[in-house]
C-alpha cells in the first residue's frame, strides 16, 4: 500500500519527502514503488542532491550475501599479514549514507531482518527500497518497509510533471533546517498524530513516531521553531495514509481520549478561575489538541491510495505486503540450488567444501597454531584443522503438487463430480504462474484410479476430467492408499504434496474388494492414521447434502483439515486447495 503520486501533486510531496529526509536521516528512508524509468531517476536524482555531498551512496542488491552486506575475514590481507584482518561490507559503508535496496520485492526475510537492525542502530543508514512488483499483494518485507517513513508510488507520474515541476528546496536550505531541527518544539503534534494513527488502526508506534520527526522536519524546512498545523497534516498524508487498516470513526468525540491515553483532567472550580487574573482566551482563535487531530486525520484521510479507500469504505481488509506468488516450500540442498551460505561440516556425500570459506574460518587462528612449527622452522603457512571446514548449503523451491481425490461413488457422482472438474480446471490455469501440478485419483465400486498423473498440461487434465465414471461402492481405504503412494512418490522427487478429498467419508468396499460397511470404515481409519504419519498436508471436503459424521471422523484420524461443502462450486474447491497447501 503506498500513498499515490498522482499528476495534480504527487510528484510535488514526492520531492518534499526527498526533503525531508535529507534534513532527517532519523527517518529511515521510503519504500519507492515505481518500474525503473525517468520518475523514478528523477526522484532518487533530487534526493542525491540534497543528502550531504560526503554521504556516500551505494546500490545493495536484493541477492546480496551476509559476507558482502556485514563483512568479514579479508582472506588475502591475512594470509599476507599473518593474522586476522577484516573487510568492512556494504552496511560499514553506508553509515551516514545512503543504501539503494534494488528490487526489494525480491528481498528474503533474513536480508530485511539485517537492514532493519542496521537501521534501528546509530549511526543509521538511508534506505531506499525499489518496489517494482507489479501485483498489489507484493512488495518489499513488513520488517523493513515498517522503519521507512514514507511509502511512494511515482506509477502515475508523467514526463510532463517531471518537466514542469521546480525543485523548492536546495542543499543550502536543507543544511540550514538541519541544523534548526534539534530545537523545533513539538507542540501539540505528538498527540494529535498519534491519535489520527489510533483512528486509522495503526497500532505500531514507529508510524506515529516517524510522523512526528517528519513533521519536525517540515518545521524545520519551513523555518519555524514549532510544529504548525501545515506540518502535522503534511506528516499524516506522508506516513500515516499510506498504513491505513480502516477508516476513522466518523461517530468518534472529539474529546474522546486515545487509547491508553489518560483522560483530561477535570475543569477547575469556577471560583478558582475567577481568582486567576489572567484574561479568558478567545475560543475562536484558540487552537485545542483535538482541533489539530481533526486536521490530521482529515489530511490522512484525504490522502489515502483510491483502491485502499474504496476497499476500506466496503469493509475489505487492506492488501499486505510481501507475500508474493508461492512455488512450493523451501529447503535446504546441499548439492544444487541457489546459494544460501555456508555451515559448519565434513564434504563428501553430496555436500560441497567451501574452500574460500574454510580458508577464512582457519586464517584469524593462524598465529597461534604456527607456534609449534615456529619450533621446528618448518611447516605450513596456514594449517587447516577439521573444524574449520565449511561446506556449501543451496536453497531449492520445491514444487507443489495438489492431489485431488474424488468419491466418484453412487449419487455423489452426480452431485459433486462437476464442482471436482471446475476445481481442478482452475488449479492448472493458475500452475503455469505458480509452479503448480495438480493430480486426480477417482474412487469408485472396489478400486481407485489414477485418472490424472501429476501434470501442468491443461488439456490434457480436461480430456482425463471429462472422462470421469461415476457409480458403485466406496473404496476409500483403497483411495487413502493410492493417495499416500502417489504423494510418497512426489515426495520423493522434492515436492510438496497437498491431498484435496471430496467424500462423505462413508466406507463400504474394504480392500479386499468385498462389501462390508464396518470393516471398511476400520479400514479407512488405519489408512488415514498412516497418511497423517507421512506429515502431507490434507483436507477433507464434506460433500454430503447435511454433513456426515463419517467423513469427520476420518478427517480426525487423517489430522486433515474438515471442510463442510453442502453446495460447493470450483471456485471455493480450489480456494480451499491452497489454504490448505499454505
Amino acid at each position: 500500500m503506498s500513498a499515490p503520486a498522482d499528476t495534480r501533486g504527487g510528484w510535488a510531496q514526492a520531492r518534499l519527502a526527498a526533503a525531508l529526509l535529507a534534513v532527517d536521516p532519523g527517518l529511515g528512508g521510503a519504500m519507492l514503488k515505481a518500474r525503473a524509468g525517468p520518475a523514478r531517476d528523477a526522484w532518487l536524482e533530487a534526493l542525491r542532491n540534497l543528502v550531504n555531498e560526503a554521504a556516500p551512496w551505494r546500490r545493495i542488491p536484493a541477492g546480496v550475501g551476509d559476507e558482502a552486506l556485514l563483512g568479514g575475514v579479508d582472506l588475502a590481507g591475512t594470509l599476507k599479514a599473518g593474522r586476522a584482518v577484516h573487510r568492512a561490507g556494504l552496511l560499514d559503508d553506508i553509515r551516514n549514507g545512503v543504501g539503494v535496496l534494488a528490487m526489494a520485492e525480491r528481498a528474503g526475510a533474513g536480508l530485511a531482518a539485517r537492514l532493519a537492525l542496521a537501521l534501528d542502530a546509530a549511526p543509521a543508514p538511508m534506505i531506499i527500497a525499489l518496489d517494482e512488483s507489479a501485483d498489489p499483494d507484493d512488495g518489499a518485507p513488513g520488517a523493513l518497509t515498517e522503519r521507512l517513513a514514507f511509502h511512494l508510488d511515482l506509477s502515475g507520474v508523467a514526463l510532463s510533471d517531471l518537466s514542469e515541476a521546480q525543485a523548492e528546496h536546495d542543499r543550502e536550505a536543507v543544511a540550514m533546517a538541519r541544523v534548526r531541527l534539534p530545537y523545533v518544539e513539538n507542540g501539540d503534534a505528538d498527540r494529535a498524530l498519534t491519535r489520527t494513527a489510533a483512528a486509522l488502526g495503526i497500532t505500531s508506534l514507529r508510524p506515529p513516531l516517524l510522523a512526528l520527526r517528519a513533521a519536525r522536519a517540515a518545521a524545520a524546512l519551513d523555518g519555524l521553531d514549532e510544529i504548525g498545523e501545515a506540518q502535522a497534516a503534511l506528516a499524516a498524508r506522508l506516513v500515516l495514509a499510506p498504513r491505513a487498516l480502516h477508516l476513522p470513526h466518523q461517530d468518534q468525540a472529539e474529546d474522546d481520549p486515545a487509547p491508553g491515553e489518560p483522560p483530561d483532567a477535570p475543569p477547575q472550580d469556577q471560583d478558582a478561575q475567577h481568582d486567576n487574573h489572567e484574561p479568558d482566551p478567545d475560543p475562536d482563535t484558540v487552537q485545542t489538541p483535538d482541533d489539530l487531530t481533526e486536521i490530521t486525520t482529515e489530511a490522512a484521510k484525504a490522502a489515502m491510495p483510491a483502491g485502499l479507500l474504496a476497499r476500506l469504505e466496503a469493509g475489505a481488509p487492506p492488501r499486505g505486503s510481501g507475500a508474493g506468488g508461492r512455488a512450493g516450500a523451501t529447503r535446504r540442498s546441499g548439492q544444487r540450488g541457489r546459494p544460501a551460505g555456508t555451515r559448519r561440516g565434513d564434504p563428501g556425500e553430496g555436500r560441497k567444501l567451501d574452500v574460500l570459506a574454510t580458508l577464512r574460518a582457519a586464517a584469524p587462528w593462524g598465529r597461534m597454531r604456527r607456534r609449534g612449527w615456529d619450533r621446528l622452522k618448518s611447516g605450513p603457512a596456514l594449517e587447516v584443522r577439521r573444524e574449520d571446514f565449511r561446506i556449501k548449503h543451496f536453497k531449492q523451491k520445491a514444487e507443489t503438487l495438489t492431489i485431488f481425490v474424488v468419491d466418484a461413488s453412487g449419487s455423489l457422482a452426480l452431485n459433486r463430480l462437476a464442482e471436482a472438474k471446475g476445481a481442478v480446471e482452475l488449479m492448472l490455469a493458475e500452475s503455469y504462474v505458480r509452479r503448480d501440478q495438480v493430480a486426480l485419483i477417482a474412487f469408485r465400486g472396489s478400486t481407485a484410479e489414477t485418472l490424472l498423473p501429476p501434470t501442468r498440461s491443461l488439456t490434457r487434465a480436461k480430456k482425463s476430467l471429462a472422462a470421469l465414471p461415476g457409480g458403485g461402492g466406496t473404496p476409500l481405504a483403497t483411495a487413502i492408499d493410492a493417495a499416500e503412494a502417489l504423494a510418497h512418490g512426489a515426495a520423493r522427487q522434492g515436492r510438496t504434496v497437498t491431498l484435496v478429498f471430496l467424500t462423505d467419508g462413508a466406507a463400504n468396499v474394504t480392500r479386499a474388494g468385498t462389501s462390508g460397511r464396518d470393516i471398511a470404515q476400520a479400514e479407512a481409519h488405519d489408512a488415514a492414521r498412516r497418511l497423517r504419519a507421512a506429515g502431507h498436508g490434507a483436507i477433507i471436503v464434506d460433500v454430503s447434502r447435511r454433513g456426515a459424521d463419517t467423513a469427520r471422523s476420518v478427517a480426525q484420524a487423517m489430522a486433515a483439515r474438515y471442510v463442510r461443502l453442502p453446495a460447493g462450486n470450483p471456485g471455493a474447491l480450489a480456494d480451499l486447495a491452497r489454504k490448505a497447501a499454505a
